[in-house]
């Protein structure tokens, strides 16, 4: 099985604070990472430094082997690296079907391209094919604004794995979605994994969402990584069940 994302020894430091502290973990293809750890605990910096938003003040983040560390986001988007973040990033005058258009274009072609070409970038069947998966067919010419917050979750996730992305990214998928919808999203992420092979790291504070969805979980506490294990071996973790789980 392939290395798709490997994080070696990354830190990042803020002045005198350490957010992440010489975090290392790998991803393999097909897999399903989860990334767990109490509020502050550095996971959304970490997701940043991957991700180029933040430059890690140490460390290396390799993509299929090449060394990544620094990139921008675009130059990541462009080595199919795709994310969605805690806040929703749809466009809420924008139709269903327009959002997911928008969102296969920044994957491809260029900006000259994109002002000359087809006015949906030839996108239209694969955002009909992506929601028809995600099973939002009878919303499709619906707003984004329009619709519930659960649906426009569901909307988000469609809209990060539109490219058929090499990895994608979730931030947070289950915040402030309803147990119905929640469970329809963990379906469709599921049979993401499954039926493209999709790649995907996960980080959530539901921790039943995490557990029954991953493969392998990563535990952080105080910016450094605390355990790595399969769902039930986190469970089983002394350690974790001191510093997260409570109980």
């Amino acid at each position: 099985m392939a290395t798709v994302l490997e994080v070696e020894g990354v830190r990042k430091q803020f002045g005198g604070i350490t957010a992440v502290d010489g975090v290392s973990f790998t991803v393999e293809e097909g897999e399903i990472l989860g990334i767990i750890g109490p509020n502050g605990c550095g996971k959304s910096t970490l997701f940043n430094c991957i991700l180029g938003q933040l430059a890690p003040t140490a460390g290396r983040v390799r993509l299929d082997g090449m060394d990544v560390t620094g990139m921008n986001p675009e130059q990541m988007n462009r080595r199919g690296v795709s994310r969605t973040f805690q806040l929703l990033q749809v466009f809420p005058e924008l139709s269903v079907r327009e959002n997911l258009i928008l969102a296969g274009q920044e994957h491809q072609g260029t900006m000259l391209s994109r002002l000359f070409g087809a006015r949906d970038a030839g996108l239209t069947a694969a955002a009909d094919r992506m929601i028809g998966f995600f099973r939002l067919q009878h919303l499709a010419d619906t707003r984004a604004g329009g619709l519930s917050y659960g649906q426009q979750k569901l909307l988000d996730a469609a809209m990060a794995f539109m490219a058929g992305p090499r990895l994608v990214l979730l931030d947070e998928p289950a915040g402030g979605v309803n147990l119905t919808m929640l469970g329809d999203l963990k379906e469709r992420l599921k049979a993401m994994n499954a039926e493209a092979g999709a790649t995907f790291v996960v980080i959530e504070h539901n921790m039943d969402f995490v557990m029954s969805l991953c493969t392998r979980v990563v535990v952080m506490a105080e910016g450094k990584v605390l355990a790595v294990g399969t769902p039930a071996e986190v469970r089983a973790n002394p350690a974790v069940i001191e510093a997260y789980l409570g109980h």
